[in-house]
This record gives structure tokens, sequence and C-alpha cells, in this order.
């Protein structure tokens, strides 16, 4: 008798452990469903965003190419407190040896560093000057990521609003702290000067990189 009891009470407790694991297990697959579900939804976010940009970018290219017809009827306005006759593309920056492609922006705001690299400081490109270009560091390898591959005479190319290329050698690398302007000086003893900026996402600095016109 005692071991009939014994053995229907063992049944029962078996029969707890198993419900019990069966919730434990649910809630385990539950969980991990939304987190993989949340998990999809941002990288789909993410992707559709790139996208977009993208596109934006490939626009304002096309734009750049439009107003390159049309540069010797645009007044340049270089007084960065009143740039309403400033095209809203004012160049392309090209580099071959990471791969980078971009319209130069004259304007900047939260929306547009989303979108590609903008006039930081300095005049107009392949203007006598100091040309401070300013881009994200994103980790994706896109606009500004790979400069830190980048060494002594690199060379970067700058297309200005009349369809013109100019090389310039890189000649300075540095990193500086993020309320240093420095680097944005324009006294370039009349030389062109292309200053890249963007942040160092390790150390929270910014990696700075200094190029003249190659004669």
């Amino acid at each position: 008798m005692n071991q009939i009891l014994s053995n229907t009470s063992n049944k029962k407790t078996n029969k707890s452990l198993i419900f019990k694991k069966s919730i434990l297990f649910r809630a385990i697959f539950i969980i991990s469903l939304s987190i993989f579900s949340f998990g999809l939804f941002f990288l789909v976010f993410d992707i559709l965003k790139e996208f977009n940009n993208e596109q934006i970018v490939k626009k304002l290219s096309s734009t750049y190419s439009i107003s390159t017809l049309y540069s010797n009827n645009i007044e340049i306005n270089e007084n960065k407190t009143n740039e309403i006759n400033t095209p809203f593309v004012i160049g392309i920056i090209k580099i071959d040896k990471i791969n980078l492609n971009y319209p130069i922006l004259s304007i900047s705001s939260n929306d547009l560093l989303d979108i590609s690299i903008f006039r930081f400081a300095g005049p107009m490109p392949n203007e006598i000057g100091n040309l401070c270009l300013a881009g994200h560091n994103y980790v994706d390898y896109k606009f500004f990521s790979r400069l830190n591959e980048l060494n002594i005479n690199d060379k970067i190319t700058i297309f200005d609003l009349n369809g013109t290329s100019k090389e310039y050698n890189i000649y300075k690398k540095y990193e500086i702290n993020p309320n240093d302007t420095s680097c944005t000086l324009q006294d370039t003893n009349n030389l062109k000067i292309v200053t890249l900026l963007t942040c160092n996402n390790i150390n929270g600095k910014r990696l700075i990189l200094k190029a003249k016109e190659i004669p």
C-alpha cells in the first residue's frame, strides 16, 4: 500500500515538474521571440533608412551634375551667415583608396548629417583657403568611417561647381579634442587646403586629415 502511495506521489511530482518546465520553456520561447522580433524590426528599419539615404545621395549627385551646367549663372556668396545664393550641393569628394564618393553639401542640419558630407568651414571647393569637410563616422563603412585607413601622401580629389577636379595630397593626420577648432583656421598662405573631420567612436576625439593641392 505504501509503495502504491509513493508511486502515486512520485507521478504527481513528476507531472508538476514537467508542467513547470513547460511553462518555463514557453516563457523563454516567448521572450526569445520578442527579442528576435525587435531585433528584426530595427534591422529592417536600418536597411530601409540606409536605402533611402543612398537614393537621396544619388539625387544630390544628379543635382551637382545639373549645377555644373549652370554654374556661370550662379552667384556664390562666401559669407556663411547669408548663403541664400549658395547652391545646395557645392561639389564632390572622391577618395579612391577607401572607395569614397559623396556630394558635398553647403549647409548642415541634424537630418542632413545622416545623408552626406558637408562644408563645416572655409571657402567653396577648390578655392584658396581651408575647406573643412565634416562627416559622420559610421561603423558600416559609410561617410568618413574609413578615414583612419588613409596615410600621409594619399590623395583626395575634389570636384567644384565648374566640374573641375583637383587632387590634394595628405600631409598631416592627427586627433584633437571635440572643442578644439584650430583645424578650421583660414591662414593658409594663399594655398588651397582641404581638412577632413570625423569622430573617433572609441575615444571620443576628432580625427583630422589635412591635405594640400598638388601643383
